[in-house]
């Protein structure tokens, strides 16, 4: 759960939004007017902020700068009924996240809130930290692990840091491309100067446009405002086939420029390390005719596969020792701990979502915690009742879902034998209560119906 601060002085369109975002479980602030959000913001120290370009006392671009300059480490959207491409680059440009137009899809805004609270940095769903790879590497940066396939990731990080080679990261949803990228960027010698990155899935072709090469003639871009540090192209894979060629040539150009060691015409002279990711291999889209091979081959200079988390197991607990430490310090509340039996739950299950499905897992499981232990009964469904072992009953064999409530399983095996026993009586429930040895009210309670619905047979 995030907290989240919508500012709009439109009352409806704020108690809209409000409910719509608090509906997806999040903690939500909702502010009439600038100055209150800006108090809630300071307040709260909310990990997303939602706000409308013009919201009379205060404009909603200083709300951008502001966290920008206060709370980096919080995720803005930009919300108007006046947008132009001008005025999404400013915000983008400003550091917010994504630009939304009224009137928006509520799908969208959905959608949209998700994603920031993912991609970003701060957010609780971002992947994790990593050792330390080398003495520069900060904190933000630092990626949990012990398996060797995490180790290879560190050296990785480590030989190549101070090279300015374009580097391809590659994996699923939620394993941690973001903070592979932030950790090159931090164990190089561009530490000091600015990081920044472009989700390619979360804006229209024209503002990622806008945002990757500047509008008109300014040099508003991603690159040019990096001054030095590192630019990391997320989900480069869904840039348009337009934009491949434009940054197809304009990385001809940058090369061009930097053997030579002139500026160009219009004096811009580049200087910054290009990291981009994918969740799919992205060779094979360029053989699948979806990715320009030419701009495959400039950004995959030096390629990193980062695993799956079922694949990395061993890192599954210092992760999840991570996150408690994290949220304990969050809420300013003693360290959970975890059951051994919750543990090797968590340990055994596949984990499609990754690092970020792991630690929605874990914060559930915290919230749901009476004690100050996490135990299997609190885990999610999915992961405490994954382990099916086979039981001989009644001459077959059924799989018994360990992990489940003793009270769960023995009203699901009623469940399975009032429905057998109807299927006998050809549907008459008369005959199955007579039969099961109950009254008809209690069969219906068992079958979850109304005693009102009952019918003749």
């Amino acid at each position: 759960m995030a907290k989240v601060v919508i500012i709009d002085d439109e009352a409806a369109i704020l108690e809209l939004m409000t409910k719509l975002v608090r509906s997806t479980g999040h903690q939500v602030t909702g502010c009439l007017t600038g100055t209150e959000g800006m108090a809630a913001i300071r307040s709260l120290k909310p990990e997303l902020v939602i706000v409308d370009l013009r919201i009379g006392d205060i404009n909603g671009l200083d709300i951008v700068n502001m966290c920008r300059e206060d709370f980096p480490s919080t995720a803005v959207i930009m919300v108007t009924g006046h947008g132009s491409i001008e005025t999404a680059v400013e915000a983008m440009r400003l550091g917010a996240f994504d630009y939304l137009t009224k009137p928006f899809d509520l799908g969208d805004l959905v959608k949209t809130v998700n994603q920031a609270l993912q991609q970003h940095p701060a957010d609780g769903n971002a992947p994790l930290a990593t050792a330390s790879v080398v003495s520069r590497t900060s904190s933000s940066s630092k990626l949990i692990g012990h398996s060797g396939a995490i180790q290879k990731i560190f050296e990785i990080v480590r030989r190549v840091a101070d090279n300015d080679s374009p580097v391809l990261l590659e994996g699923e949803f939620g394993v941690g491309k973001h903070m592979v990228a932030r950790a090159l960027h931090e164990a190089s010698r561009r530490s000091s100067a600015p990081f920044k990155e472009l989700q390619c899935s979360a804006m229209p072709e024209d503002v990622l446009e806008a945002e990757l090469f500047g509008h008109g003639n300014n040099q508003t871009g991603i690159f040019a405002r990096v001054n030095g540090g590192t630019v990391h192209i997320a989900e480069v894979n869904q840039l348009p086939a337009r934009i491949q060629a434009q940054l197809n040539t304009f990385l001809d150009e940058v090369a061009s420029r930097r053997a030579s060691g002139r500026s160009g015409a219009d004096g811009f002279n580049p200087n910054f390390r290009l990291v981009a990711s994918t969740t799919v291999p992205l060779d094979e889209n360029t053989s699948a005719g979806r990715f320009r091979e030419d701009l495959y081959y400039k950004l995959s200079v030096v390629p990193v596969k980062i695993p799956p988390l079922r694949d990395r197991r061993d890192d599954i607990k210092p992760l999840v020792e991570h996150i408690l430490r994290e949220m304990a310090e969050r809420s300013e509340t003693p360290v959970k701990s975890i059951d051994p039996y919750a543990l090797e739950f968590l340990e055994k299950y596949a984990w499609p979502g990754n690092i970020s499905e792991l630690r929605n897992a874990v914060e559930r499981a915290c919230a749901f915690a009476e004690k100050d232990r996490i135990l299997p009964a609190d885990l999610p469904p999915k992961v405490s009742q994954q382990i099916e072992v086979p039981a001989p009953i009644g001459g077959g064999v059924t799989q018994l879902p360990i992990g489940s409530t003793l009270d769960d399983f023995i009203k699901g095996q009623e469940r399975i034998f009032i429905n057998e026993t109807l299927k006998f009586n050809n549907g008459s429930r008369e005959k199955t209560a007579s039969m099961l040895g109950v009254s008809i009210a209690t069969l219906y309670r068992k079958m979850g119906l109304n005693v009102e619905r009952r019918t003749t047979s």
